[in-house]
């Protein structure tokens, strides 16, 4: 990383911010000393994380969100993760359809992110590209995932507060327990609430919470917005502060930091490994044992045995 780029990311260059996140989704950066440097500026920022559902109004939500952001002077960096495109790999939805009317504010940097097949709904490389905004000095980072599922867990570890944002029509309590939503949420926000039932959820999602409790984490509150018009959102942002000064207190958001560097980590020797596993040998030894249907008659526990014997000698 030239020294250049450096000094664009602490002078808050947009232009530079997005060229570095690119170069980031495309593994440049990631071993470089300098980005490696970086990181011990990145540790102040509050770190936020939406998901639900599609349709649920996150990105609405996120809108009002950076309006009273902005209105605090707190500058915000948003990494936006879409679908990607099965074809060619990137996002599908782009920033600039989402809030284009932030294009030229500085105190605002939004980007969208391909989720890459990543199976918790956060893109691979997201983590990293919230450091550089937060190195670039953005107060407050927005991670906003694409749907909600089983596999959600993803955001609650990038996050120190984890937003869920439902509509009434959301589902009934046994759907909220499969999918283990409550497990994931610091917060829940029931948004599009001028609709049929959003009572009925606030007091379905206020049992369960009551019911399931935990006391090594506060309780997660429930608020009921209209997003499109504004409705509710000032007291849903007082909650957010509210629940962070919580987490702060009973040492919740210290221990989230410290299992979030810890994931990290793992993920990065995970990545690295294998690397460094799939060399040309083994690829073609992978190759040779699934060239057709009739060569596909071991054990695929017997075909990874046989490559790992390479590695482990």
């Amino acid at each position: 990383m030239e020294q250049g780029t450096i000094q664009g990311i602490k002078a808050n260059d947009h232009r530079i911010l997005s060229r570095v996140i690119t170069r980031i989704e495309n593994d440049d950066y990631v071993q470089d000393q300098r980005f490696i440097e970086l990181y011990d500026q990145a540790q102040k920022a509050i770190r936020l994380g939406i998901t639900g559902p599609p349709g649920a109004g996150k990105s609405t939500i996120t809108n009002e969100l950076i309006k009273r952001f902005l209105k605090n002077n707190q500058t915000i960096g948003v990494i936006a993760i879409d679908p990607s495109s099965p074809f060619s790999g990137g996002a599908l939805l782009g920033d600039r359809v989402r809030m284009n009317h932030y294009n030229n504010d500085k105190s605002v940097f939004i980007r969208s992110m391909g989720t890459h097949g990543s199976l918790g709904g956060l893109a691979r490389k997201a983590q990293e590209a919230g450091d550089i905004l937060a190195a670039s000095g953005k107060d407050v980072i927005i991670f906003e995932t694409v749907g909600v599922g089983q596999g959600e867990y993803d955001i609650a570890k990038a996050a120190d507060l984890t937003i869920l944002v439902l509509v009434p029509e959301s589902g009934d309590e046994i759907q909220l327990m499969k999918a283990g939503l409550v497990e994931i949420a610091d917060i829940f926000v029931i948004n599009k609430s001028d609709r049929e039932g959003a009572d009925h959820l606030a007091d379905t999602l206020s049992s369960m919470i009551n019911a399931i409790g935990n006391d090594s984490k506060p309780d997660a509150p429930v608020f009921t917005t209209v997003a499109s018009d504004g409705r509710g959102m000032d007291k849903f942002f007082d909650g957010v502060f509210d629940q962070l000064d919580k987490f702060d207190r009973c040492g919740l958001l210290v221990q989230k930091k410290k299992e979030r560097y810890r994931n990290r980590v793992k993920k990065l020797i995970q990545e690295q490994l294998l690397g460094e596993f799939w060399t040309e040998d083994r690829l073609r030894k992978l190759e040779d044992a699934t060239k057709s249907l009739d060569t596909i008659t071991e054990s695929p526990y017997s075909i990874a045995n046989d490559i790992l014997k390479s590695f482990k000698s």
